[in-house]
Order: C-alpha cells, then sequence, then structure tokens
C-alpha cells in the first residue's frame, strides 16, 4: 500500500507526497498546468521559452548558482514543457531534499527574465528548433499534430516557430507566467524518503508568494482529416498515419492502451511481426497515443525506404481495417500483461512515482489508486478492443510524411483503403 498524502496551503498551492522509507533518494518537482495549449497564436513557444529563461537567474542566485547548489551535493534538476503542461524537478539524496524545494520555489517564483540572458536563450532555443527541424523522425510527429488541430493551439509546436520566438519579448514572457502561474494551476510533488510534514511546512515558507487565480479553459480541440507532405532528400521516408483517439483517463483511453500495446507496442506486436519480421518492410514501426483533457489521438509510425514504400501502404492498411475482427484473446492477454509489468515496474522508481503522481492531482483532482488503474486494465477484452477499433479506424485519417515522396500514394487512395 502506497503512503500517499496530500495538503492544500492557504494560498490554494497543493503538495503532495509518496513515501518510500527504504530508498536514499528524493525526486521532486512543480507542475503546472500551462503548456502551449494555453498560448496565444502570436506567442507560440513562450511557454517552452519561459521554462528555459526560469533556470538564468533569480534575485538570490545566478544562473550558474542554481545548476551548482544542486549539482554540489549529487543531484540534478531539469524541467519540459509539453502541449499541457510545464513541469520544473529535481532528484537528490534524502537529506538534501530541503535544499531542492528552496531552488525549485526561488526559480519558479524569483526568476528575473533578464533582457540579456533572454538574447542568449533566445538563440539557443532557435538552434533548437532548427535541431528538430533537421532530425525527420521527430519533426514528422509535430506536422502529424498540426494537420490533427490546424489553427489551434494544441496543434501548435511546442518549441515554437523560429519567427516567433525570435521576436519574443521579455514582457510577454513575464506576462505568461504572471497569468499561468497560480496555485490553482500548479502542484508540489515528491516521492522518495520524504516526510510530507516536513514539506508542506517547508513549502509554506517558500512558495508563499504565489496567488490564486481563476481557471483558464483553453480552446475546444477540434480534430481534422488532412495530409501533410514534405519532400526531403532523404534516405528513408518517415511517415505517421493516425486518428481521433480518447482524452486521458476516460474508459476508452485504457481500452486503447491495451489495443495499442498489442497492436504496435513491442516485438510481439502485430505490426513489428508482420510488417518487420515477416516482410522486411521497416526498420521501425510502432504505435503511439497522444491524451489530452478534451481529445487524443492515435497514431502509427513507420520508417521505410522508397523502394518498399509502395508495399508498405496496403499492408499497412489492411492490418488496421483487419484489426476488429481478427483479435485473439492471448494477445489480448499478453498486452495487459505488459502494460500491467510497466505500471508496476516504474513505481520502482522515485521520479516515476512523482511524476505520476502529480499530474494525477493535476489533471483529475486525485492520485488514482494503482490497484484502480491495474483493474481497469484487466477488464479489457477483445470485444471492447475490436468496437473500439470499429469506431476509431471508420473516420478519416492524418497522415505526415517527410522524406523522398514520389512513389507515396496519394492520400486519397489511401483514405479508400482504410475505408474499404
Amino acid at each position: 500500500m502506497r503512503d500517499i498524502q496530500i495538503s492544500t496551503l492557504a494560498n490554494g498551492l497543493r503538495v503532495v507526497t509518496d513515501r518510500m522509507p527504504t530508498v536514499e533518494s528524493v525526486s521532486l518537482g512543480v507542475w503546472v498546468r500551462a503548456g502551449t495549449r494555453y498560448e496565444l497564436p502570436q506567442v507560440n513557444g513562450v511557454a517552452h521559452l519561459l521554462e528555459h529563461m526560469i533556470f538564468k537567474g533569480t534575485q538570490r542566485r545566478s544562473a550558474r548558482e542554481i545548476a551548482e547548489e544542486v549539482e554540489a551535493v549529487g543531484g540534478s534538476i531539469n524541467a519540459y514543457t509539453s502541449r499541457e503542461t510545464t513541469a520544473y524537478y529535481a532528484k537528490v539524496l534524502k537529506d538534501d531534499a530541503p535544499l531542492a524545494i528552496d531552488v525549485l520555489a526561488d526559480i519558479v517564483q524569483h526568476s528575473v527574465v533578464d533582457d540579456g540572458e533572454l538574447g542568449r536563450e533566445r538563440s539557443v532555443v532557435l538552434q533548437e528548433i532548427g535541431q528538430a527541424h533537421d532530425t525527420p523522425d521527430d519533426v514528422v510527429f509535430d506536422h502529424f499534430q498540426s494537420t490533427a488541430f490546424p489553427d489551434q493551439a494544441l496543434g501548435r509546436p511546442v518549441l515554437g516557430k523560429s519567427d516567433i520566438v525570435a521576436n519574443l519579448s521579455r514582457d510577454s514572457i513575464v506576462g505568461f507566467r504572471d497569468e499561468h502561474y497560480r496555485t490553482s494551476r500548479m502542484v508540489v510533488a515528491a516521492a522518495g524518503n520524504i516526510e510530507h510534514a516536513q514539506l508542506v511546512s517547508q513549502a509554506e515558507q517558500v512558495f508563499g508568494e504565489l496567488r490564486n487565480g481563476d481557471e483558464v479553459v483553453p480552446e475546444e480541440a477540434a480534430y481534422n482529416s488532412g495530409e501533410y507532405r514534405e519532400a526531403r532528400d532523404l534516405e528513408q521516408i518517415h511517415l505517421v498515419v493516425g486518428f481521433r483517439g480518447a482524452p486521458i483517463g476516460t474508459p476508452e483511453f485504457y481500452t486503447m492502451s491495451v489495443m495499442s500495446n498489442l497492436f504496435g507496442g513491442g516485438m510481439s506486436s502485430r505490426l513489428f511481426q508482420e510488417i518487420r519480421e515477416e516482410r522486411g518492410l521497416v526498420y521501425s514501426i510502432d504505435t503511439f497515443m497522444s491524451a489530452f483533457a478534451d481529445t487524443g489521438l492515435f497514431g502509427i509510425y513507420a520508417g521505410t525506404g522508397t523502394e518498399q514504400i509502395g508495399e508498405l501502404i496496403p499492408v499497412l492498411c489492411d492490418q488496421i481495417t483487419g484489426l476488429a475482427d481478427s483479435l485473439r484473446d492471448e494477445e489480448v492477454s499478453r498486452a495487459r500483461a505488459q502494460l500491467k509489468s510497466s505500471l508496476l515496474m516504474a513505481l520502482e522508481s522515485t521520479g516515476a512515482r512523482c511524476e505520476q503522481i502529480a499530474q494525477h492531482l493535476l489533471i483529475f483532482g486525485r492520485v488514482m489508486p494503482i490497484e484502480e488503474i491495474v483493474a481497469k486494465i484487466e477488464a479489457i477484452d477483445a470485444a471492447q478492443i475490436g468496437a473500439l477499433a470499429r469506431q476509431i479506424f471508420s473516420k478519416p485519417p492524418v497522415l505526415a510524411a517527410v522524406g523522398p515522396l514520389d512513389n507515396l500514394e496519394p492520400f486519397d487512395a489511401i483514405t479508400r483503403r482504410l475505408a474499404a
């Protein structure tokens, strides 16, 4: 039984801990419901640039001191921005947790966003955008997302667009922080050898300047079918084919999770066995899910050569259209077992447990017991997967492709194959 405790401070900030008394470390951090989806179009990329600037100095610490203080005790500190969330987190030995939470509180509340640092860090982010653009098996997913959700915040790139990022001002960055970094949209989480009462006591002291605020509701997502093609002189075609998926935490989300694992989640999955092992048409092929608060995406990624794409497309379409009526109980059981084992094995990691409790509290308003999640997975059967497959695969697809595209069928032809 996990020892999870939740407290709410006077200013509305929630603090959640998952105590693991047998380990020597603590993973802890601050999660904010303030990702790319909450940006206005003219400042796309501001959430990610803010994440960078948070580390570039506070009223008490320089950028170097922020890194050195944590690393001097053997710890690590980092951050990420996603479409719906930004997180700042650290991992340290148990005795150094007070230092880590003090540094995290300092950077989240007191980053000065210096103009000189902004110029340098903007250049760094522009290089990051350029590197992503030069990595076709990464950038194809951004194009897939933007095609599925065109002209919407949910479809814009997390890194932002170069022309926008190059002109983001200090005022726009500080304004985004002041609007969205409010306690109603933030969680402080820790997992490891830590006492809940001690963390709450310190959080009351170091996060006292945060203020509550009204909830910000992003625009409703509107999925669209369509395609994106970009011809490049590459050795391989990087291809993503997908469909509208399920919002996170819904019954369909758990059914889709089992389906994704069964269909393309590992070496025993259908797509790997049929398309790579039996036919040798790809080096990489797998399925993925992107789940958000009110919608989701289910997709298949493949990397293949120009000579193989002509055979790959009809085989892949046959696999998609034939899934619902050919499910076997043993592969469903295997997929459930793989999901459960990955879920339970993750409990051995303080970082994974910290991420889980933070996200659950931020998304659901509670931490779901692991037994509840396992029960949802165990309840999935072939009939449920088949019904869901018929539902999502009957809708028009989204396609994104980057590479040598001369032999890739027209989108209308692929759509007809999937509708057959």
